[in-house]
């Protein structure tokens, strides 16, 4: 009789604080063996060559998000977790967007009847606040938090998402209390209204407008006032999607005055800059670039790979936001033809993520392989309430990995993501390293190029304070 439902052999096995050279005894969904020579497997993986990752963890996730009565988002849970299969990744953290007028737990209860059944992966939800009643934040918020959902995003722009600073400092007020932490998309709603508002006038609507209406002035100014907001009231945040220097350096400037702030950034603001914008009209393939804050310089790349090399970053994410193209209710919206102003904000990018940051950063030097990890899983599982459960290979830890081939090369192309939007904004961009096989609780989602999972196979994650917050 097996001794293991699953043994991974001979693969170099690798954590945000270790290297080993071992194999690994799966049993009911769990590591229960790290060892060389381990008894037999029902079933065995030969992972000699490879690298043994923990599978990876995309915490920023915009998955069948409501955009309005004539905007789709591409990607719903079933597109959007098969995507994030195929990337490496075995866990994803999207969204429930509480609508203006709707309470909390009806939120919650909309989005897991959209996600139930639908996973190749596991999953949890962080609470999106846009209408901070006194009953929300008195009574739906603090239960939920107690019910598991332990992180909570707002916004500082956006029109139907916006929070003025009294609200954004009630929320926090009420995560400090019950243990949360806060996402916040910090850009100045009122400088870019009165920036787009000039632009607009000039003529001024192509698509490479959009950068210029959101400068780093605006994120800088807003990543300010958000971290002056956690300061007063003693809470800790998430600065999410930080794309340049300027956002950086608030946020050194809140660590040393002891402010409990962590950061994200994303791939977009690694590889991607506002030319990609530049020349192009919305008949074109500007607005596939459209997304906030936007891709910068080279300047400010050149930043961030500092600020990873650092410490300055504890996530990296994809912040997925899948419109399609060619589709009147994506990124051709009518409106959106008229101006940068309307067109669907966001990319997609769940399955390209961690291919880019193994890429630009293991293999040109830039991190290492402990670093990856703690980037794309571990600081995830901590930071939101997981770990460790998910974020690291260990005894009792669930067992989800990624077997990489650290040589191989592959250029992104749209047949590679297995999502539901009709482009990647990284096609042609060639990369080295390559996750070939996926792994959700000993159970194989996605191997050499195919999903083999099934939908429904992922399940939610009630999940516990955050152990850094």
């Amino acid at each position: 009789m097996a001794e293991f439902d699953l043994v991974v052999r001979g693969g170099q096995v690798v954590t945000a604080a270790d290297r080993m050279m071992c194999d690994i005894g799966i049993r009911a969904g769990r590591i229960t063996a790290l060892a060389e020579g381990l008894g037999q497997g029902a079933r065995e993986i030969d992972a000699r060559g490879r690298l043994v990752l923990p599978g990876g963890i995309d915490s920023h996730v915009h998955l069948d998000q409501y955009q309005g009565e004539d905007v789709t988002m591409a990607d719903g849970f079933e597109t959007g977790s098969r995507s994030a299969a195929a990337g490496g990744n075995t866990t994803l953290i999207p969204f429930a967007l509480q609508q203006r007028g709707q309470s909390l737990r009806q939120t919650v209860e909309a989005y897991h009847a959209k996600a139930t059944g639908q996973s190749y992966v596991d999953y949890g939800f962080h609470l999106i606040i846009t209408d901070p009643t006194p009953h929300v934040l008195g009574q739906e918020l603090p239960a939920l938090i107690a019910d598991g959902y332990t992180s909570v995003k707002i916004f500082m722009t956006y029109d139907d998402l916006v929070l003025r600073d009294r609200e954004i400092l009630e929320v926090l007020s009420v995560t400090r209390s019950h243990g949360a932490l806060v996402m916040i998309h910090a850009e100045g709603y009122d400088q870019i209204k009165f920036l787009t508002d000039k632009l607009e006038q000039a003529g001024h609507t192509a698509p490479y407008f959009h950068a210029a209406s959101r400068p780093q002035v605006v994120e800088r100014e807003a990543t300010h006032r958000a971290l002056a907001h956690a300061e007063l009231t003693e809470a800790a945040v998430m600065i999410v999607h930080v794309s340049g220097a300027e956002a950086m350096e608030q946020i050194d400037w809140a660590r040393r005055r002891g402010i409990r702030v962590f950061a994200e950034t994303c791939p977009q603001y690694l590889v991607l800059t506002a030319d990609h914008l530049k020349g192009l009209n919305m008949d074109e393939t500007g607005g596939k670039y459209v997304c906030s804050p936007p891709p910068r310089d080279e300047a400010a790349q050149a930043a961030l790979w500092r600020g990873i090399a650092a410490g300055v970053f504890d996530v990296i994410s994809s912040d997925h936001s899948p419109f399609r193209y060619n589709d009147t209710q994506g990124k051709l919206h009518p409106k959106g033809r008229t101006s940068f102003r309307w067109v669907p904000n966001g990319i997609p990018g769940v399955a390209a993520r961690l291919p880019i940051l193994f890429s630009e950063g293991v293999g040109k030097g830039r991190i290492s392989l402990e670093r990856f990890v703690a980037l794309t899983a571990s600081n995830h599982a901590k930071l939101y309430g997981m770990y460790p459960k998910k974020g690291t290979i260990a005894v009792g830890s669930d067992a989800d990995l990624t077997l990489w081939d650290p040589e191989r090369r592959v250029t992104l192309t749209q047949d590679l993501m297995f999502h539901g939007c009709d482009y990647t904004p990284y096609e042609g961009l060639e990369v080295t390293g390559w996750p070939v096989t996926t792994i959700l609780r000993g159970k194989v989602v996605f191997d050499a190029g195919q999903p083999l999972g099934r939908k429904g196979g992922g399940t939610f994650l009630s999940r516990g304070a955050s152990v850094s917050a």
